[in-house]
């Protein structure tokens, strides 16, 4: 991506949290193309938004403090693996714009109460934090969430545009 649409990825964005525009409008105009499903692997620290198969962007991830294995209660510090759904963006956030996922699903909760325990929720994929405790190169280099998608604030722009409420989301390990 040259400097210049960067740049104008970031006004555009400023725009649609301003509302003068729609996301959809944005990349419509732009010749971009919506997300139709979202890709992450865990294992490659990697977030991939695809639109019929094929990979529109490509995105480095942090995760959960714990960042291997399946979440299964809440406090446990892990990322979800499964498949979810997008269902609802916030503009009044701890972080740089989040979106919800839907954990927990079904079998989350069947597996959670089976053990005895709940599982949690509010998983989200975010950008880095309003308030930062910790160094940037901290939040660039370590997996430091509670078990949320975590990207850099440019990268979060992107994502937001170019995704929308239910957006099938996979989470592999």
């Amino acid at each position: 991506m040259t400097m210049a649409n960067g740049f104008q990825k970031t006004v555009a964005g400023l725009f649609i949290l301003a509302g003068f525009c729609t996301a959809t409008s944005v990349v419509a105009d732009a010749g971009w193309s919506m997300a139709d499903r979202i890709l992450v692997k865990k294992s490659e620290r990697k977030l991939y938004l695809l639109h019929q198969g094929e990979i529109l962007r490509e995105f480095e991830i942090n995760l959960g403090l714990v960042p291997d294995g399946d979440k299964v209660e809440e406090g446990d510090f892990r990322t979800p693996e499964g498949s979810y759904m997008l269902e609802g963006k916030n503009l009044d956030s701890e972080y740089f714009l989040s979106i919800k996922i839907s954990y927990p699903e079904f079998n989350d909760t069947k597996l959670a109460q089976s053990s005895g325990v709940n599982p949690g929720g509010n998983i989200m994929i975010h950008g880095q934090p309003n308030n930062p405790r910790k160094s940037r190169s901290y939040y660039e280099n370590y997996d430091w969430t509670d078990g949320c998608i975590a990207v850099s604030n440019t990268d979060m722009i992107d994502i937001w545009l170019m995704t929308e409420d239910n957006t099938p989301i996979e989470i592999l390990p």
